[in-house]
């Protein structure tokens, strides 16, 4: 075993009992290579962080520019920084809605934490509401919003006051009422399966928010930045949420997240108590730096177009390869789903494309759908030589 190896089993934690134990060397683009000099395709993206490739060099001038300037200087929100003020500004070009303000964190699951305090403090109730099948995070009160007992039960008790409701189901907004501070969904499910709702979930969905009074939180993190053929996902059905939550692909490559609302929103973290919600290290500069430069990209190269483009080329051939195995094709953009006949099926597909060096795993929380998320910047040949890599690993 190579001594890199030995030692990341033995000082890292780890959190599965057989890790992809890749000893990564460099990554570039849609690549990554190991120390052997293996070229491995990355077709999750780095879980969803790499939307314009690994190392992109627009990405690493920046960083290396502001790294010259200065690093950490002073907790979020006190200082005057020039990549957070340039990154929040960018954003707000692009969010729906009138959702202008941006908070910086660390992380999707802090950002979905920070989403929730908001949302209390600002209509003064203590009730979440969230979807069967969703995903936010790992930390208590983002795990109080998933509805996998697998990952539930061992850190009960976990937030009281959540209900959750079956996911893309209409009649069921009826649960919503006005002890409600917020409804918390992902516009389209990423770890629960790459489930795309029925076109009436999500408007029903903000039409019962607005009945009640309750906020509507749209959990991005997977979704955003163009991913789904949208700025955000949920624009497909011309959805503005009171919250957006951002990470993953917000920092470039850099760790990021954030969440995001209007000024009289997010004005009630100032005051009774102010600091209401404070970060050390949210928003760091290399970060935003990172970030900025990542949306430039995106917005140059028209990545959202992009995506939307390549996957409808990638599902129609995916589903030329429906079979015994495979019975399923579904997503948006260049977020994709593979829903296989059963768990050995999935685990069966995941070996044979690992060996063939391709990057891809089951989702966390649906062990027949394989999850697809490639860099938005993949090209023509190597998406070719992917979807060969997959049919061969199908056969």
């Amino acid at each position: 075993m190579n001594p890199l190896a030995q030692d990341f089993q033995r000082y890292v934690a780890q959190t599965s009992a057989a890790p992809l134990g890749i000893v990564v060397e460099r990554a570039r683009g849609v690549s990554i290579w190991d120390a052997d000099g293996r070229e491995y395709l990355d077709l999750l993206a780095g879980m969803g962080v790499a939307n314009v490739g690994h190392a992109h060099p627009a990405v690493l001038e920046a960083i290396a520019e502001q790294a010259s300037r200065h690093l950490h200087v002073m907790v979020y929100g006190e200082a005057v920084q020039r990549p957070q003020v340039g990154l929040a500004r960018a954003l707000a070009a692009l969010t729906p809605g009138d959702l202008s303000t941006t908070y910086f964190t660390n992380s999707g699951a802090e950002a979905v934490e920070g989403a929730l305090k908001l949302a209390r403090k600002y209509t003064r109730r203590r009730r979440f509401i969230a979807f069967a099948g969703g995903y936010h995070g790992d930390t208590l009160g983002a795990l109080s919003l998933c509805d996998n007992t697998v990952y539930r039960d061992p850190f009960a008790p976990l937030l009281a006051d959540v209900e959750i409701l079956p996911f893309a189901d209409v009649a069921a907004l009826e649960r919503i009422d006005g002890s409600v501070a917020a409804a918390v969904v992902e516009p389209i499910q990423g770890e629960g399966g790459v489930r795309v709702p029925p076109d009436a979930f999500l408007p029903a969905l903000r039409a019962r928010c607005d009945a009640v009074g309750a906020l509507l939180v749209c959990d991005e993190v997977m979704t955003g930045l163009g991913r789904t053929g949208e700025w955000f996902a949920c624009q497909h059905w011309g959805v503005s949420p009171d919250i957006l939550v951002l990470a993953k692909a917000l920092g470039g490559g850099l760790p990021l997240g954030a969440f995001i609302s209007r000024p009289e929103i997010m004005e009630t973290l100032s005051h009774d108590p102010p600091l209401s919600h404070v970060t050390t290290f949210g928003g760091h500069p290399l970060s935003c730096a990172a970030g900025l430069a990542a949306l430039d990209v995106a917005i140059r190269d028209r990545l959202p177009a992009r995506a939307a483009a390549v996957g409808d080329a990638w599902r129609a051939r995916l589903r030329t390869m429906i079979g015994p195995a495979l019975r399923d094709v579904r997503g948006r953009g260049l977020l994709i789903g593979l829903e296989f006949v059963d768990p050995d099926a999935t685990q069966r597909f995941c070996r044979a494309a690992f060996a063939r060096r391709l990057i891809l795993n089951w989702t966390l929380h649906r062990d027949t759908v394989v999850r697809l998320a490639p860099p938005l910047i993949i090209d023509e040949d190597t998406s070719a030589r992917a979807l060969d890599l997959i049919e061969a690993s199908l056969d």
